[in-house]
């Protein structure tokens, strides 16, 4: 694999194949299992453009299990802020010796422009509201350590999925992987082109799913959270209750708690969010064990 910039594309057989990789390395690490450094003497250079807490960290420790040196790149304290373009801040990484860049920015397209400008691989850790495609397989492999299978199983994606990359990875690989979607938000925040089935009720669908697969309304990126947001798409502790008994919720975080989750419900056992970010190191060890072994 030369890089990691979305699903699409991908196939069932290509999924499943990263996905066991992560859920080996989750039992290796679970089990303190000694972890092959396949990244030993290389270094992944952590490009956000954009502010993160789960993501970074998660690159940041996948990169050192494997052996690798990771730098993180400041871009307020960088020379962007004295104009710099991003090519040549790309360029200026790749010639002090990165290996690998791992990329986020709040435009659409960047990391795919990293990867054509500098040659090396490249991972996409979200591009505006186009992708987060390692969220998408650490959402995949959660719901298969959760279930046992994807297959077969009926997902809601609820809220801001106009303004959602999150979103953009779910709707293309959970199908392939044998899940069905619904998209359920207001009107103007619904895809006109999605191939998923749409819904402006919440309510209506709650008792046909497996999985509500809850988003932050994207403030960052346009979304405007209306007067009844909370009461018409908001998930607290009356909605669980028109769940199926084994039905569960996930959120990518951060979560606007009171708003599209509320306390209760993030924490209660229908809820998979920390097993989401438990899961999101090993995903990350398994992308980047294979565009290191992808080099060799």
């Amino acid at each position: 694999m030369k890089d990691f910039l979305t699903v699409r594309g991908l196939g069932r057989s290509d999924l499943e194949t990263l996905i066991d990789e992560a859920d080996a390395l989750r039992r290796d690490l679970d089990g303190g299992a000694v972890i092959e450094r396949d990244l030993e003497g290389m270094c992944v250079a952590n490009l956000f453009f954009e502010p993160s807490t789960r993501t970074r960290l998660s690159f940041d420790l996948a990169a050192q299990r494997l052996g690798a040196h990771v730098i993180t790149f400041d871009p307020e304290r960088s020379s962007t802020s004295k104009g710099e373009s991003l090519r040549d801040t790309g360029l200026t990484v790749a010639a002090i010796g990165a290996d690998i860049l791992v990329a986020r920015h709040k435009e659409e397209g960047v990391p795919k422009l990293l990867a054509e400008w500098t040659g090396l691989p490249v991972v996409n850790a979200g591009d505006g509201a186009n992708e987060h495609p390692t969220q998408t397989l650490l959402d995949a492999l959660t719901l298969r350590r959760h279930f046992g299978s994807i297959e077969g199983l009926r997902m809601a994606i609820v809220g801001d999925i106009a303004h959602s990359r999150v979103a953009g990875g779910l709707t293309t690989a959970m199908p392939v992987l044998g899940a069905a979607v619904t998209l359920v938000g207001p009107q103007g925040w619904l895809p006109e082109e999605s191939g998923c089935p749409i819904s402006n009720d919440l309510d209506s669908i709650l008792g046909d799913v497996d999985v509500v697969y809850l988003l932050r309304v994207q403030t960052e990126r346009g979304g405007v959270i209306s007067d009844d947001y909370v009461a018409d798409f908001g998930f607290g502790a009356p909605r669980v209750a028109s769940l199926r008994p084994d039905a569960v919720v996930m959120h990518a975080g951060p979560l606007n708690r009171g708003v599209e989750i509320s306390d209760e419900v993030a924490e209660s056992p229908r809820s998979l969010i920390a097993e989401q970010v438990r899961n999101g190191v090993p995903t990350r060890m398994a992308v980047l064990r294979a565009l290191a072994r992808g080099r060799a």
